[in-house]
């Protein structure tokens, strides 16, 4: 069995290719918006749907990751800057 596959993850409407088993907070936002890396002081809402039976919709927070699975759906959304 092999131990590297792509699952399909769709990240705010769009597909993508996904190669690992877990994605993390910035990946997931860096995906939606790709200069986030040069911008970290704004922070997005990362919230996720379809996902492993025991967490199946939550909210990623920055730092954190979640396990992927065919078809999970994320959402990101800037939040309020102070």
């Amino acid at each position: 069995m092999p131990d590297k596959k792509t699952v399909t993850i769709i990240v705010e409407g769009t597909p993508h290719e996904w190669p690992k088993d877990e994605i993390t907070y910035a990946e997931v936002v860096t995906l939606e918006v790709p200069d986030y890396p040069q911008h970290p002081e704004i922070t997005y809402s990362v919230k996720y749907k379809k996902g492993h039976g025991n967490q199946p919709e939550g909210i990623l927070s920055p730092g954190g990751s979640v396990k992927v699975k065919e078809g999970m759906v994320f959402s990101v959304s800037p939040t309020g800057q102070s």
